[in-house]
This record gives structure tokens, sequence and C-alpha cells, in this order.
């Protein structure tokens, strides 16, 4: 199977600002990343699979693909008591431990790195071994990075060095495993 994975395009916040699950809206030009979108990715799927939040809908409905399912496990980190804040307003003795081990240790009332990766593992197993042949999914960097650590092999903590782009396309093999970026 193929599954071809996408970030949503830029969002309509401050930039520094925190908004893991927050369900904010996409930047007004977002449309301008569709013809990209279009000119890297097959015209039909088997399948296609978005995170809720509706900048990812939005995408995907901008796309022309209207014929689409949700899956809570493709949605961002939840940032909890930190959301909608301002990285640099979040208080240095409440950040410092997660920044540090992010990986194991969860925002106030949200989750951890390994949280977010047990969920996006457990989407992964039950769609490779899926009848399905061409997979669009539309999600975030955070459920992006998980996926580069299944490929990979690699530990959580070295996920945060690879950067995922807003307008990249990712290919991924599950047969052989291997992935293949785009941009």
């Amino acid at each position: 199977m193929e599954l071809y994975i996408i970030r949503h395009t830029p969002v309509d916040l401050e930039k520094g600002t925190c908004y893991g699950q927050s369900d904010v809206e996409l930047i007004k030009d977002f449309i301008d990343y569709s013809s990209y979108y279009k000119n890297e990715l097959p015209s039909t799927f088997d399948k296609i699979i978005s995170s809720p939040l509706k900048r990812c809908t939005q995408l995907v409905t901008e796309l022309g693909f209207n014929n689409y399912e949700t899956d809570k496990r493709l949605m961002e980190m939840n940032f909890g008591d930190w959301e909608l804040k301002k990285w640099d307003d979040i208080p240095m003795e409440e950040s410092e431990n997660w920044m540090t081990n992010f990986d194991s240790v969860s925002t106030p009332n949200g989750e951890s790195m390994q949280q977010l990766f047990d969920r996006v593992n457990s989407f992964y197993q039950e769609i490779k071994n899926s009848p399905y042949q061409k997979v669009l999914l539309v999600t975030h960097a955070g459920p992006i990075r998980c996926f580069w650590k299944i490929i990979l092999a690699i530990d959580l903590k070295n996920t945060m060095k690879i950067p995922v782009d807003f307008g990249e396309v990712l290919v991924l093999d599950t047969t052989f495993e291997t992935i293949n970026r785009k941009k």
C-alpha cells in the first residue's frame, strides 16, 4: 500500500502560538497550496482519511475529495493548558521538564509524545493491514513525525530533528516500509 501523507497548510494564528488540538482556521490563501497538492497527488485514492480538526478537513475538501473519513488518532498532540498560549508566555518552570523529556512527560492536562505515538501507531497498524492500495492522509506535524519514527525505527526524541513543512507530501510504502519526501 502507498500512504500519501500531507500536512495541513499554515494556520491563521500569530507565529509562536501553541495550538495543538485547538480548532483553528487556515490562512486565507491556503487555496494557493491546493494547486501544488493537486500536481503532487494522484487524482484518485481507495481511501481518504483526515484529522477531524478543521485545518485538515478544509484542505481535504478544497482538494476536491468530498468522500473522506476522519480519525481522531490523526489529530495533533494535545498541549492541554498550553493550547493557544504563546510559547514565550509559558513559564519556564512549567515547560522546562517537558522540553527536555517531551517523549515521556505530558504537558499539563495534555499528552506526551509517547501518547501521541501510541495512537498514531495504532492507526498505522490498522491501516497497513487493510485491503486499500492507495490512501491519502491529511494530518499534522506531530503525527507525521510519528510515521517517520515507525519507518526509520528511531527514538522519539530524534523525531523532533526532522523538519515537517507545510505543503510537504510524504509517500510511505507500507510493503517495504520506505518513505519518500516531495517538496
